[in-house]
This record gives C-alpha cells, structure tokens and sequence, in this order.
C-alpha cells in the first residue's frame, strides 16, 4: 500500500495511514500522516502467539475481531472528525472493511495476493492441517463474531469478510495476464501490477550465476533447509546470498564457504535485479518482485496461498517446482533453471507484463474516483444461478433413480446410491461450471467485441 499512498499524497490528496509503530518510518516516508494502533492490539497467550507465527487462518480471524472491537470508540471519533471521503484498507483488515460499512463510506479494498473467488480459489490445494484449523475452529469464530453486534457491526459470516465478490471496488497488485480466472472478476477491480518503488530494470550481467534464497517474513525460521541449500551449492561456481530473518542464528549455520553470504536482511529488489535464479516461499510479493526483475523461480511453498502462487508461476513456466529438498535436489533444481534458458525467457516476458500495468498512478486514481460501477457481464452471478439449476436437476434425478430402483428391484442397497451421489457431485458440478465458465467467457467476448 505504501507507493500508492505516496501518490495519492503527490495528487495533493490528505492520507491517514493507520498501522502499527513497526511501519511508522517507512509510512512518513510517503507524505501519510501516520496514525499508531498499537495500543490497540490484544494481549497474547502462548497459544494464540503460537497461531499466529503458524499462519492460523482461525488465530488470524479471532485476533483481527478482537482489534476491531478494541478499535471501535477511536474509530468512531476518527469517522466523525476527519471525516474520509475513501477507505482504502487490506482485504484482510477487519477493522478498515467494517468501519467503512458501518460509516456508509465508499470503500476500495488492497489486495495483496491474488483476487480469490470461487474460481480462483480453486488454485489453492489446502492441507489436512490447515483444514483441521479451519474446521475445528468455526465455533471459536463464530462465537468472536457476535461479539460484533454490540458495536454495530452485522456480520452474516467470516467468509463476507474475506472473499471477493463482484461488487467491492479491489485494487489487485498483480496483470491481468497472471490473475487466474480473471474474467470472472467484474469492473469493479483493477489490475495494477505489483506495488513496488524501484524503478530499476533487471541487469544480468556479471562474472558468474547469482543464486537469491529467501523464506520471506513469516515463516522463516527454517535453520535445516538453508544449511541444505550451503551444503548444495557450496563450491559451485556461483554465488549465493541468504536473507534468513531475524528468527534465526547466523552462527547456527557454521562457517560459510567463500561463495555463499547470509544476512539478516537485504534489498530484495536490488538483489532480485541482478540474480538468475530465486529459491522462493512463493509469497505473492516475493513472486512479483522476482518476475518484475525477470528472475526466474525454484518454488518451495510452505502454505496453500503460496501453493495457488507457485501453481501459477509453473503455468507461465517462470519457475520449477522444488520437489525434492534433499542436498542433490536442490543443486539439481538449481542447474535446471540455470541451464534451461526456457524460464529466463519466460520471467522476462511476465517482468514486461507487470511493467505494462498501471501501477500505483492507476491505482491511486482509482481510489480517487471511488465508488465503481460495473456494465459487464456478472460471471460468478451467472454460475451461482447455474449452479443452483445444476444441483436442483441433478438431485431430482438421483432421487428418481433411486425410488425407480427401490420399486422394481431392491430398497436393500439403495443407500449406497445416494452416498455414491453426494461423492461423485461436488467434481460433477465443478467440471459442470467450468464448462458454463468459458460459455460465459465467451459470450462476454463477444459482447464487448
């Protein structure tokens, strides 16, 4: 959010930027009037801090109540005496989304990852970890959220607060091009490209390959798999440098060899604009950053969003799947993507996709000229409605069947139909709506042709 914020202070808007005394510096930086919300934040329990460093989709959504509450008398007064013509707030923030609605105030959400909906959260391959959390936690969340009501919030579900849907005004920091699924997405989003504020251009030339290896800011604490990437590429000729975060010891991983460097942190950007190749988490600003400096990728990730990430990167054949984090695999990955020019090429053609977009100028004004309209073709309103006849004719004809078996043969066994039909229904009706998908996407073609 930060370069759009700066422009948005350059077009002679006034921006309050509220956020935490860990950014305070780098939002002055953009001309934003800095507001602190630390004291703001809940006391943790071991247990909840634990949640929240493991990525907890049910931790996230209970704290994030938790703040909202917390936040409610300041930013009642903060409404009533700035009095904001926009709210432009993280597509995570609970706070920032529920106090544009209880304030009626025209609302643009940041969307730092990719736009997900229906279909494009099919791109996302859960695991049983963080669908036991998810599950299991449902009574925790549901409980938080009625919490809100006291305030004036009315909430239908955790999902009304997360998911896109076709009629919020979204700001998505990726092109078109990369977005999965984008014509399921309304005008009511633009895509901007990644946010970033370099403007140098990629520069590859150097005595021999540089290898870029970073697990982002969250998950990063992974001591076991830097020191296999050091005993991989030690030796090689090349050079190799690691940002490993602060959660780690540098002198845990011994004595380096002459070619690999390991700090605390780096300027990514710099980095990236030189290396020719980046072993990655595949967190979306780490992927963005790695094609908008035509780097290409070997994929490590670690949750089921930088899973949809990598997926993709793999579809425009910018990076290699890192299947096998052994020593041998990862010096094998390594000389794949070095030797194989075919990933080179193709960073470099999506590092020219991102450069083409509009960036924080479009989407600084289009927070300016907030709220939207859309005169396109609803998508997902159209499957939901396709979907809701689907599920109706299919379910009257299992249940024709199975009477129509159960009188002239057997009722005996007629369960086993009806189980068989509740299985073999949610890939029936996915292959079912991709299909009306590109119906749409075509009608929607020629329409605007």
């Amino acid at each position: 959010m930060l370069p759009v914020a700066a422009e948005l202070v350059q077009c002679g808007n006034t921006v309050r930027f509220y956020s935490f005394n860990e950014f305070e510096t780098s939002i002055r930086s953009t001309g934003a009037d800095f507001i602190s919300c630390d004291s703001y934040l809940p006391d943790l329990a071991e247990q909840e801090e634990k949640g929240l460093k493991n990525v907890s989709t049910t931790e996230m959504t209970v704290q994030d109540i938790r703040i909202t509450c917390s936040m409610d008398g300041f930013l009642d007064e903060e409404f009533k005496t700035f009095r904001p013509d926009v709210v432009y707030t993280d597509s995570v923030c609970f706070w920032g989304k529920l106090n544009a609605w209880k304030h009626n105030v025209p609302m643009v959400v940041s969307t730092s990852t990719f736009a997900f909906n229906q279909m494009s959260s099919q791109y996302m391959g859960n695991t049983l970890g963080e669908l036991a959390d998810m599950i299991f936690g449902l009574p925790r969340v549901s409980k938080e959220l009625k919490t809100l009501e006291p305030y004036g919030y009315h909430v239908e579900g955790a999902l009304s607060l997360v998911r896109s849907d076709n009629n919020t005004d979204s700001i998505v920091y990726t092109s078109r091009r990369f977005q999965p699924y984008v014509e399921s997405f309304s005008d009511h989003y633009v895509f901007v490209g990644p946010s970033v504020f370099s403007k140098a251009d990629p520069n590859k030339d150097k005595t021999r390959p540089l290898v870029y290896i970073s697990m982002g800011t969250v998950i990063n604490d992974r001591p076991d798999f830097y020191a296999k990437c050091i005993d991989a590429l030690k030796g090689q000729n090349i050079d190799v440098i690691i940002s490993c975060g602060n959660a780690i010891d540098r002198d845990a991983l011994g004595t380096l060899p002459d070619n690999i460097h390991v700090h605390p942190h780096v300027d990514q950007l710099d980095i990236l604009s030189g290396a020719d190749v980046f072993i990655t988490h595949c967190g979306m600003n780490s992927v963005s950053e790695s094609l908008y400096m035509a780097t290409p990728m070997i994929l490590y990730p670690q949750t089921s969003e930088q899973k949809a990430v990598a997926r993709r990167v793999t579809e425009m054949n910018a990076g290699l799947m890192l299947n096998d984090d052994s020593v041998d695999g990862i010096r094998s990955a390594v000389q794949e993507v070095l030797d194989n020019t075919a990933y080179e090429h193709a960073a470099e053609e999506c590092g020219s996709d991102f450069r083409s977009c509009a960036g924080a100028a479009g989407a600084a004004e289009f927070i300016e000229h907030a709220p939207h309209s859309s005169d396109g073709i609803d998508i997902l309103g159209e499957l939901d409605k396709a979907n809701g006849k689907f599920q109706s004719a299919y379910w009257l004809i299992v249940i024709a069947a199975i009477n129509l078996i159960g009188f002239l043969i057997s009722w005996e066994y007629v369960w086993i139909m009806g189980i068989a039909a509740g299985i073999l229904s949610t890939p029936i009706g996915k292959r079912m709506q991709k299909k009306k998908y590109v119906s749409l996407v075509e009608k929607a073609r020629t329409r605007s042709a």
